[in-house]
């Protein structure tokens, strides 16, 4: 991404900010962010075949359409999103791309859908602040993940940007902590896990 892409970026994110991001406004969401790479998200999620991913907050499809093929033929990539024309979006461009593991579901993030424990990874990128209650969400995302799996949050400096310590301080308060951080303070990704019994609960 070059300097002025990634400045034009940032300052299409300030000046149209809202949340949810109306569908009008999906442009906005196809833009790369600095630093919120694919490859750094890889990295987070660490992929593998056959695996059941969740992402929240999917908008036009940016993360899902690169995560659902690493996830192979067996493996499956569910959408939540508030908004239907989010959805059927990111669907339709699928399927232009002959991608069949995507599944999507109409849902409040607080308000997640799934059985416990049913998905080895979860994500969201620009969207925990986005959420009237974060810590709700970190909760529902900690039931439906399984233990031994990996939730990721990738945040970028807008207005509904939630900082690093902020972040910390919502995992903490539902048995969560900060497992990795990659990126500066504006522009990172957080792998989260479930705090050991009896440990310091996070950084």
């Amino acid at each position: 991404m070059t300097a002025a892409a990634a400045g034009t970026a940032a300052l299409s994110f300030w000046m149209l900010d809202s949340a949810p991001y109306p569908y009008a406004q999906r442009w906005l969401l196809s833009l790369p962010l600095p630093l919120l790479s694919q490859g750094r998200l890889d990295s987070m999620l660490e992929l593998r075949h056959g695996e059941r991913v969740l992402e929240v907050g999917p908008g036009t499809g940016l993360q899902a359409l690169q995560t659902a093929p690493q996830l192979g033929p067996d493996g499956r990539l569910d959408i939540v999103d508030i908004q239907q024309e989010m959805l059927d979006h990111v669907m339709s461009r699928a399927e232009r791309r002959g991608l069949t593991n995507i599944v999507p579901t109409q849902a409040d993030a607080q308000h997640l859908p799934f059985e416990n424990s049913v998905f080895d990874a979860a994500y969201l990128v620009t969207a925990l602040g986005e959420i009237p209650q974060p810590e709700v969400t970190l909760t529902e995302l900690k039931r439906v993940v399984k233990p031994t799996g990996r939730i990721v949050v990738g945040e970028f400096f807008d207005r509904h940007q939630v900082r690093r310590a902020t972040l910390a301080r919502h995992a903490n308060a539902v048995g969560l902590h900060v497992n990795r951080l990659i990126g500066p303070p504006f522009s990172y990704y957080a792998q989260l896990a479930p705090c050991r019994p009896g440990g310091s609960g996070g950084r």
